[in-house]
């Protein structure tokens, strides 16, 4: 939840107005996909009260409804765009500070864009990502990045291109540019990334049924939906904290075994 805003009851770059100022005509043009729902049905399918969902929209972290007649609709852009309010709140960030987020987001990213700025957040960042221009890059990194360098941080995870623009984790530059200078080579980063995305689908999957078969059950009627949200988003840092711990764990054993020559 959002510290100190609790609201239950209540990449293209063009950063220049955030998600309350889309629109979309009466043909649903610029929803995002083909699939609409009412709001009864995008607040089962996310699990907030209506009244959350008219108070986000409220604060420009939603576009209004898609109006057919008299009727409001969403589309897969509004699930998107929840979806990343949710993971921001579950990482502790006021209200505020993900309204200042949002409002980066172009009024006509699609439910990809939204996913891709949601792949810069992780349970322990104490800060959001920030845009920035390639002479503030080099000024925080403190020395100037070849497109090499660049292509480095990128596979690193330290950063994203948006536009002419990079969207940077910066309290993670600092050991990227370390890495830089220790010599640390672009294709053991692209091949480590691919590791990590082969492994973490793998892992999803695994998680995904287990939760499915055994968890979900137990929360299977609307009275108790909003507590299966609850229980997911306070597991989710404990579950990234298992896989680090794990993680760190191989590292060590394998830290200590003989180099192959």
């Amino acid at each position: 939840m959002v510290k100190g805003d609790r609201a239950t009851d209540g990449v293209t770059h063009d950063a220049s107005s955030g998600a309350g100022g889309q629109s979309c005509d009466g043909n649903g043009e610029g929803n995002g996909g083909s699939e609409l729902l009412t709001l009864g049905e995008l607040t089962a399918r996310v699990g907030l009260s209506v009244r959350t969902v008219r108070f986000y929209t409220s604060r420009g972290l939603l576009p209004p409804p898609i109006r057919r007649g008299r009727s409001g609709y969403y589309s897969a852009v509004h699930l998107a765009r929840i979806e990343l309010v949710l993971e921001l709140q579950s990482h502790g960030f006021t209200l505020s500070a993900i309204e200042r987020y949002v409002a980066g987001i172009p009024d006509d990213a699609t439910p990809e864009d939204i996913a891709l700025a949601r792949t810069m957040l992780a349970p322990w960042q104490s800060d959001l990502p920030v845009e920035m221009d390639g002479e503030q890059l080099e000024r925080k990194a403190g020395r100037a990045l070849s497109a090499e360098d660049i292509a480095t941080l990128q596979a690193l995870g330290v950063l994203r291109i948006r536009g002419s623009a990079y969207l940077v984790a910066s309290n993670q530059l600092a050991i990227g540019v370390r890495l830089l200078e220790l010599g640390f080579p672009r294709e053991v980063a692209v091949a480590a990334a691919a590791v990590y995305q082969e492994h973490g689908e793998q892992m999803a999957k695994e998680l995904y049924e287990m939760i499915n078969d055994k968890l979900a059950p137990l929360y299977d009627d609307g009275a108790t939906s909003e507590r299966f949200r609850e229980v997911m988003e306070r597991l989710k840092p404990l579950s990234v904290g298992g896989l680090v711990s794990a993680y760190e764990a191989a590292v060590a054993r394998a830290a200590r075994s003989p180099r192959r020559r």
